[in-house]
């Protein structure tokens, strides 16, 4: 594994699932670490299980969230993994505000952190990444709004991008998506789950249909490559499958 021991590096989202194994593995790699969540709890849980990380329970969709995260911090790496639950369900059976809700706390908490990474600005050389979805390329009918949030989030990374280039600023914003549901994280059961009912069909089966899913740790492994070295400006989007890393072009 890469060591970065001069590297700071704050992860939203960073007490549970995808965001707590890339908290794991910067932490592993010996960068400093802050992990960004609103669950005490759950940030409890975690500092005693890695008692190097820095924690703050923050509501990261709160205008003055960035000031408070930035404040204490000046990262080198920033990861936007925060993430409503998906809907489980048609569009049609949900209320506006179930529908809504991954725009009101992912592209919100996108929009406000990157915003802030520009206005602020962070230090020259940062790199800013925001966790999609492969739900943003293929859609996800029983998941409300969440496949447009997601695909909002990549809009994000290259509106960013043209503005820190615009402004000279240094900054390298991308978006990385994970291909398929992960299985080894609760989130990813819970979307294996609610599509299996909703097609009618075993667990077994809907996995083997998705051939090659990635693993949290792929996901992991991708943003600490990304913020060791970033890549060109070819692409803002990457995508992560069990295959491997692929730019969007």
């Amino acid at each position: 594994m890469q060591q970065l021991p001069q590297k700071k590096v704050v992860v939203l989202g960073g007490s549970r699932g995808v965001g707590r194994v890339i908290v794991q593995t910067f932490n592993a790699a010996g960068a400093q670490v802050m992990a960004v969540a609103r669950n005490q709890d759950a940030l409890t849980v975690l500092n005693n299980e890695e008692p190097e990380v820095e924690t703050l329970a923050l509501d990261v969709t709160a205008d003055c969230a960035p000031e408070a995260v930035f404040e204490r911090i000046n990262p080198d790496g920033l990861v936007i993994c925060v993430g409503a639950k998906r809907t489980g369900s048609p569009f049609y059976e949900l209320e506006w505000p179930e529908f809504a809700e991954t725009w009101d706390i992912d592209v919100k908490a996108s929009f406000l952190f990157c915003r802030a990474a520009i206005r602020r600005p962070l230090q020259a050389g940062a790199v800013i990444i925001l966790i999609s979805s492969g739900a943003a390329l293929g859609g996800s009918p029983i998941s409300g709004g969440y496949a447009g949030a997601k695909r909002m989030q990549m809009f994000l990374a290259n509106y960013a991008q043209k503005e820190s280039d615009r402004l000279g600023l240094d900054l390298r914003f991308l978006a990385v998506t994970p291909m398929r549901p992960m299985v080894d994280t609760e989130g990813g059961r819970a979307a294996v789950a609610s599509y299996t009912k909703y097609l009618g069909i075993s667990t077994e089966e809907f996995i083997r249909g998705m051939g090659s899913p990635q693993t949290a740790q792929d996901v992991a492994n991708a943003v600490l490559s990304f913020v060791t070295i970033p890549p060109d400006r070819a692409s803002n989007v990457f995508v992560v499958s069990g295959t491997g890393i692929e730019a969007l072009k």
